[in-house]
């Protein structure tokens, strides 16, 4: 019975060594495999003013957000504008979110710190936070003040040349591109004028109106012309009303082309250019179809490119190698630039006078974008710092 009895247990031990074996491999495989809910990296994005349904920046940082999810099975959280921004970011740290993407506007609580409170960036040291459009993270020598944080730089001051020196091209040829049925364009010097709405007096703003004017100045320089740049910072992001009244008033003196960079302000500037029959430019995303004809071209800030770019450096272990620096995306890169022009092309007459002028448009626009990108030309970028030199514009009269 002894020997029986050994023979049993030995037997019962051996199985239960052997589920546990087998159960251990099983547990090691899904691991590495992925596919615990436990290892997925968190990621979240606070958007800016303008709000999540901007048809522009906070859209289409979204989209790249929920790129990540699809593809990279990320574990992702948007969060709406906030009075509480500081609050918010500590929360979504507090959370385990290990990339934090801010689009505000604010960086105090981030980088200095408010209400006696360390700089949240000290305090979550990490968690990486990207912020986009400025660069608030740096020391007096021009070193990062933290190394969890990265900045975000479209060079958009470059697209907006382009757009202003398409709107001069355009608005110089306009008798010959389109059919005076269908505009209402004011002619000669009194239609020699363009308007730029900005949401609010800031370097993130300034960035495209410098390089819009400068782009205005080159082609009338060219020309022996001279523009009116009426202009204001100050129409918010979401009230469209605003937008289509100013641009109302930019158009009845004499403006052919404004140009919005106000989120959702920019729609009523649109709606107002179809009434009147003139033009707009619209920025952040290719919004050339939201009125067909009378959107000009749109100024593009591709969000969604860092976003993702960053996530999967995330997850592959490389963000930390970018942490305190500044990411700048250029002409040439799919994050900014102007559209393909392919929907204004549609209203250019079908002549072939009409569409020979349309191809040397084309042609010159695409070349300044060459000489830009060699350094040719050199456009001011009001997001590092540097501040427009009025007495260059030669050929641009800013109105008080």
């Amino acid at each position: 019975m002894k020997k029986s009895t050994k023979k049993l247990m030995a037997l019962v031990l051996a199985c239960l060594l052997t589920v546990a074996f087998s159960m251990t491999g099983c547990s090691s495989k899904d691991t590495s495999s992925g596919s615990s809910t436990a290892s997925k990296e968190k990621i979240a994005l606070v958007c800016s003013a303008a709000g999540a349904n901007d048809n522009g920046y906070n859209q289409a940082a979204i989209k790249g957000l929920n790129q990540l999810k699809t593809e990279k099975g990320v574990d992702t959280k948007v969060v709406e504008t906030t009075t509480d921004y500081p609050g918010t970011l500590k929360t979504l740290a507090d959370a385990g979110y290990k990339l934090i993407y801010s689009l505000e506007y604010d960086f105090t609580a981030l980088i200095d710190g408010v209400g006696g409170e360390k700089p949240l960036a000290e305090q979550y040291p990490d968690t990486t936070f990207v912020v986009f459009n400025a660069n608030p993270n740096l020391k007096e020598d021009n070193t990062a003040k933290f190394k969890n944080v990265i900045s975000v730089m479209f060079n958009v001051n470059e697209a907006s040349f382009l757009a202003g020196a398409l709107s001069v091209k355009v608005n110089e040829n306009a008798s010959v591109l389109f059919d005076s049925s269908k505009y209402s364009l004011t002619t000669g010097d009194a239609g020699r004028a363009v308007g730029f709405i900005g949401g609010t007096q800031s370097s993130g703003i300034e960035v495209f109106s410098y390089g819009y004017a400068e782009g205005i100045n080159y082609v009338a320089k060219e020309l022996g012309v001279n523009y009116t740049y009426y202009s204001t910072y100050n129409a918010g992001f979401s009230d469209s009303a605003t937008g289509g009244t100013t641009a109302g008033t930019y158009y009845s003196e004499g403006a052919n082309v404004v140009y919005t960079v106000a989120g959702s302000v920019g729609d009523g500037v649109d709606a107002k250019a179809k009434e009147v029959k003139k033009l707009s430019i619209e920025v952040d995303a290719n919004k050339d179809s939201a009125q067909p004809g009378y959107i000009l071209t749109s100024v593009l800030k591709n969000t969604n490119v860092p976003v993702y770019a960053l996530g999967t450096a995330l997850i592959d272990g490389t963000l930390a190698s970018k942490g305190g620096t500044v990411i700048n995306y250029s002409l040439g890169s799919e994050a900014t630039g102007i559209t393909d022009l392919s929907t204004i092309a549609a209203a250019i007459k079908s002549d072939s006078a009409a569409q020979a002028k349309w191809t040397e448009i084309k042609n010159y626009i695409t070349d300044l974008s060459s000489k830009i990108g060699s350094g040719t030309i050199k456009v001011t970028n009001a997001q590092i710092g540097e501040t427009l030199d009025i007495a260059t514009l030669s050929n641009v009269k800013l109105p008080k």
